[in-house]
């Protein structure tokens, strides 16, 4: 299996996100002729504001991003592993991943379970679970034969997670992630590599 990873640098503005996002795959397809492509954490819009990364959520299977990442795995025949999106599900707003088929069709939701809370020794708080709900269900899906398991971000931290991807038979697990600059230059590739073990 060839995978070929898109790194953006997303902001808050949707539309640019999404049009950069949509030539990074164009570009990827080009050079590698992968048969999964993968998205970042977040990558159609980012902010530190919470109203605005709901109000740039969509209800699935309706809105741009679904359509537009849709339509890009079919043009293409790929697996398309959308890293995450806001994703609105009536008063609730959930980090999800979405995956699409190389016909187009979804073939995978993710809802991020282990969200981003924590106090800084500095006393500063993230509390990601006071504008996110909590996913609840470990999702693998397959690639040709082999099996991917999904995960977001402050996941790498719970082992249980991985452990249970594994027993439902995971070759690979991705992970996309927009972790901060200190906590992922400290943690996230000692983190990536117990996982992997």
């Amino acid at each position: 299996m060839k995978v070929s990873l898109v790194q953006m640098n997303t902001q808050n503005d949707k539309a640019e996100n999404l049009k950069v996002a949509a030539d990074l795959i164009e570009k990827a397809v080009k050079a590698d002729n992968p048969d999964l492509v993968v998205l970042p954490e977040y990558f159609a819009f980012l902010g530190d504001n919470p109203q605005e990364m709901h109000e740039s959520g969509e209800e699935f299977p309706d809105g741009e991003i679904y359509t537009l990442l849709s339509g890009l795995a079919k043009k293409h025949a790929i697996t398309l592993h959308a890293g995450s999106i806001v994703e609105k599900e009536g008063n609730r707003f959930y980090n999800s991943t979405l995956v699409f088929g190389p016909d187009g069709k979804q073939i995978a939701r993710y809802r991020k379970m282990h969200l981003f809370d924590v106090d800084t020794p500095n006393g500063i708080s993230y509390r990601e679970s006071d504008s996110v709900a909590r996913g609840e269900d470990v999702v693998t899906y397959k690639v040709g034969d082999k099996t991917v398991g999904c995960g977001i971000c402050y996941d790498i931290r719970f082992p249980e997670l991985f452990r249970a991807l594994r027993d439902r038979g995971a070759d690979v697990i991705v992970l996309p992630a927009a972790f901060t600059l200190m906590t992922g230059k400290d943690h996230w590739e000692v983190l990536a590599r117990a996982r992997a073990v």
